[in-house]
């Protein structure tokens, strides 16, 4: 698989792109069940803001990228995790621009984030939850080696630590 993307660590003035994502109906219909009616969050230049004060710069505790596409520099989603002290694993996030979607970017953005989550920053697991209709994320987590962990309210729970992702890297290299 190319891999056409690469992490940008974005600047407070970059802002702009997490706005215009969390202003998309279409990029964040997955949030609508917390966000009525659209899944858009409310104020996302204040939640901007915030989020750029506490996560960059704070791995490997929290990490925060853009995913940028190398040919022409646009962005084209974000990635991320954060520790999460109450199950002592870190939980993980990634959104594609919904212009961007079907073109291979969640595929790549996650293996850019395990890449960096085990092999830079030596994180032992990382955890990540949606609803079970997000199939497209559901099938990208899988082909990385994500395990299911059960459903808890409706949310299914998945799974990758750093051994199982090394491993099966590895097995792939030699084979």
């Amino acid at each position: 698989m190319p891999n056409d993307l690469q992490f940008y660590i974005p600047r407070l003035a970059d802002g702009w792109f997490y706005v215009k994502m969390m202003r998309d109906p279409a990029t964040m219909a997955y949030n609508a069940p917390w966000f009525p009616p659209d899944g858009c969050i409310p104020a996302p230049e204040d939640e901007w803001r915030r989020l750029w004060a506490s996560w960059i710069g704070k791995t490997p505790e929290r990490f925060y990228a853009f995913l940028q596409r190398k040919g022409d520099g646009a962005f084209v989603g974000d990635v991320n995790y954060h520790y999460n002290p109450k199950r002592d694993w870190y939980d993980m996030g990634i959104v594609i621009y919904a212009p961007e979607r079907g073109k291979g970017y969640g595929k790549q953005g996650l293996h850019l984030l395990l890449d960096r989550a085990f092999q830079v920053d030596g994180i032992s697991l990382l955890h990540n939850d949606f609803e079970p209709t997000r199939e497209a994320a559901y099938h990208i987590h899988k082909a990385a080696g994500f395990r299911e962990k059960g459903m808890v309210d409706g949310i299914l729970q998945l799974e990758l630590t750093r051994e199982d992702y090394l491993e099966d890297r590895s097995a792939h290299c030699e084979g």
